[in-house]
């Protein structure tokens, strides 16, 4: 059985083409602020569509931790282990 040492990513549609179309993608453990930069630097742009300048989480963005949604969590400051799956949606509005 092979071990997961990763932490797993699901890219909405909106942030993809800054990953080349890829849907997932996959960072070290750590702080979802430290998982975050590590993408931006993987993915140019990433963190600015993600993070306020002050590193909060964009108000139109809600991002969860193995569906566990971080506001209820420690927000950015959020330990990702190896084998957790982040899932970032982007809030929909409209009537």
């Amino acid at each position: 059985m092979a071990t997961v040492t990763a932490v797993r990513i699901r890219v909405p549609a909106p942030l993809r083409p800054l990953t080349g179309g890829q849907g997932e993608v996959t960072a070290e453990p750590g702080t979802l602020r430290d998982v975050i930069a590590a993408l931006d630097a993987a993915y140019p742009g990433f963190k600015d569509r993600v993070l306020e300048p002050d590193g909060r989480v964009r108000e139109f963005v809600n991002v969860f931790v193995n569906e566990e949604d971080i506001r209820f969590l420690q927000g950015p400051a959020t330990e990702l282990r190896a084998g957790d799956r982040v899932s970032i949606l982007p809030a929909v509005a409209g009537g």
